[in-house]
């Protein structure tokens, strides 16, 4: 198979929002008492550095990358866990994706004008924050150094997205509360940690919206802390 170029990535992006394609996504009931509130996460790709991924899969181009970000231990919502830079509306956003591009800089020192958005998903409810987030997809057309506020986020990090791909890293995560288990698509990354819950289940329905997935193994199990 002809492992297709960055450009070609960039227009299975394009083509997936122009597609009318929602995450699918049923969280099991609101388990937050908080009020909803309207909220963006910024999903960047783009080929920082040209460093190459260590796998083999062929889907994506092996210098194609993701931002991630680690969360602060010390918060409210979803402490410590993997996730992409974004939060809350505020009232001085013009729309989402203002939202979205605001919180990327705050929280990873990213210059926003390097960013073309090449738009917006409908939004999905995170049932633990009670939050809806509108996922907002950019390409990193003019990169920008990052590093993480020592507030929110006390990680910043690109990861090739054919890593995440590989089926040597996917699996399932497992939270058990004692009445209830719940399950859903994660991702072991090459230095550790585990991207799971609200970000490994968008990744994941995403790459499947976008055809490149690669067969993987849900039966294998990664234990994570509620």
């Amino acid at each position: 198979m002809i492992t297709p170029s960055t450009e070609e990535s960039r227009a299975d992006l394009a083509r997936l929002l122009n597609s009318g394609f929602e995450i699918d996504f049923q969280p099991r009931g609101i388990i937050s008492d908080r009020p909803l509130r309207h909220a963006a996460v910024l999903i960047l790709f783009g080929s920082l550095d040209r460093i190459l991924a260590g796998s083999p899969v062929t889907t994506v181009p092996p210098e194609l990358d993701v931002l991630l970000m680690r969360r602060s231990e010390h918060l409210r919502s979803h402490p410590g866990q993997i996730s992409f830079p974004g939060g809350g509306k505020e009232l001085g956003d013009a729309d989402l994706v203002a939202t979205a591009l605001r919180e990327a800089a705050e929280e990873t020192g990213l210059d926003p004008s390097g960013v073309d958005v090449l738009g917006a998903l409908p939004p999905v409810l995170a049932p633990v924050s009670n939050h809806l987030v509108t996922p907002v997809i950019g390409w990193w057309a003019s990169p920008s150094p990052v590093r993480a506020d020592g507030g929110e986020a006390v990680d910043v990090f690109r990861t090739p997205v054919a890593e995440l791909l590989d089926p040597s890293s996917r699996g399932t995560s497992v939270i058990d509360r004692g009445d209830r288990v719940f399950r859903g698509e994660a991702f072991e990354l090459r230095h550790g940690p585990v991207v799971w819950g609200f970000t490994g289940i968008l990744l994941s329905r995403l790459f499947d919206g976008l055809g490149w997935t690669v067969p993987w193994e849900a039966t294998r199990e990664f234990r994570v802390l509620p």
